[in-house]
């Protein structure tokens, strides 16, 4: 008897973990939901779009599909810097869309019970910290959660659909 609650009590610590994919811009630690990813490919050539906010760099193919490109640099209000050989797009799923994000490099794949996540902060709401699910401490690193949809739902979609 004593087996089967340690078992059971094992399988709800890991069912109460969430996977991220963390990724760097700057200094900053940042992570999505390792359900949301379905690839990450380097930084290939990518078709501007006329007339579109500065976030959008353009959309890429992949495989045929038309994949709006959203630099998250620009969208976050950090300065631009050159793409380095570290430079990737993760291609996410957005409800039914795909979108691709551009950051700086990609750490690990970590692991978060819920408690180790905190809500965002309250201090700058309005700014980046809106596009916050939480914040995940992991040994002494804090890394900020995204809210994918809403990064990607504050897009101009209808300059990426004309693009498509």
């Amino acid at each position: 008897m004593t087996e089967d609650r340690s078992v059971s009590h094992k399988s709800r610590e890991a069912e109460a973990r969430a996977q991220y994919l963390t990724f760097h811009l700057g200094e900053e630690e940042y992570g999505i939901e390792i359900l949301r990813v379905q690839e990450i490919k380097r930084y290939p050539a990518v078709t501007p779009i006329p007339n579109s906010p500065p976030h959008i760099k353009g959309v890429m193919n992949l495989r045929g599909s038309v994949v709006p490109i959203l630099d998250l640099r620009t969208r976050f209000g950090l300065p631009a810097v050159e793409h380095t050989r570290f430079t990737v797009i993760i291609v996410v799923t957005v409800g039914t869309k795909v979108v691709g994000l551009v950051v700086d490099s990609v750490s690990d794949v970590l692991a978060f019970t819920a408690s180790q996540i905190e809500p965002p902060p309250q201090l700058a709401m309005g700014t980046k910290d809106s596009f916050l699910t939480g914040m995940a401490k992991h040994d002494e690193r804090l890394i900020s959660l995204l809210a994918i949809d809403a990064v990607a739902e504050r897009e101009e979609p209808v300059a990426v659909e004309e693009a498509a």
